[in-house]
């Protein structure tokens, strides 16, 4: 059972989604739909979500799409849904389409150069064991080290990194379970924000994640449609609503499902979907 509060929410939002022609569902991937996992090659999603998702899109009433921290090359393997959906990388400066096609943010050369800098000084403390090199940033993890280990890594890295942050504009991310130095272009609330745009300003619109990184996400979506924080915890947010993973991750998915093909019941005609 959903909490009080969230099942009004959820109730009063998936009965636009029913009488709406279309509706967009924005998911995070990463503490989200999968648990984490101290290796990263092998958080897989919680059992039966990804066939739930699959029938979602099958459905074609609502367009899905995933924004994670993740390239899309690690995060389309895990998702495990053919065809997949579309998916957004490096929480926001990639965009890989459903047809396959990959559109990069393309980073100035001083940001490159800077996170050469960033590189150098991890190697120069030994710490590069612990970074994911992605294309247009660095993140170090720390998920199963103890709180002290964790404080003495953190330390240790911000103790070069932030210069570099602070002299060339490259943003310090915190995330569940590390820190992450990027470009700030881009982020999570801009990615909602331009897909809203194109969805139009009738389309029910629900963001779901669960970390710090989704906190714009849920920002960018407050009064154009419902933000939903997923965690077994909850902590302060500004999403308007919580559950609990997988037992009511997988009731909303089923729900979301249920309202999508409410649509044509009640005698409405599913739109062509297209991908610009």
């Amino acid at each position: 059972m959903l909490k009080p509060d969230t099942q009004l929410h959820v109730e009063q939002f998936l009965k636009l989604v029913t009488q709406a022609p279309r509706s967009l569902l924005l998911l995070d991937y990463d503490g989200t739909l999968a648990p984490f996992h101290k290796h990263r090659d092998q958080a897989f999603p919680y059992p039966g979500v990804a066939e739930l998702l699959h029938e979602i899109i099958r459905d074609g009433h609502t367009r899905v799409v995933i924004i994670s921290g993740r390239d899309t090359s690690e995060t389309i393997p895990l998702l495990g849904i053919n065809p997949p959906p579309e998916v957004w990388g490096l929480h926001g400066m990639q965009r890989q389409r459903p047809d396959g096609h990959v559109d990069m943010l393309r980073l100035e050369n001083n940001y490159l150069e800077a996170l050469s800098d960033a590189d150098r000084w991890l190697g120069y403390q030994q710490l590069r064991h612990t970074a994911e090199f992605k294309k247009g940033s660095i993140a170090v993890h720390w998920r199963g080290l103890s709180e002290p280990e964790v404080e003495e890594l953190r330390g240790r890295v911000l103790l070069g990194w932030k210069p570099i942050a602070l002299h060339t504009g490259l943003e310090l991310l915190d995330f569940d379970g590390g820190i992450e130095l990027r470009p700030p272009e881009a982020d999570k609330g801009d990615v909602v924000r331009l897909l809203l745009g194109e969805m139009g300003p009738d389309t029910p619109a629900a963001y779901l994640g669960d970390d710090a990184t989704d906190e714009h996400a849920f920002e960018a979506i407050q009064g154009h449609g419902l933000s939903v924080l997923v965690r077994p915890r909850c902590r302060h947010t500004t999403a308007e609503s919580w559950i609990k993973p997988p037992e009511e991750l997988l009731n909303f998915l089923n729900r979301w499902l249920e309202a999508s093909r409410g649509y044509r019941t009640r005698g409405g005609r599913t739109a062509m979907v297209v991908t610009r």
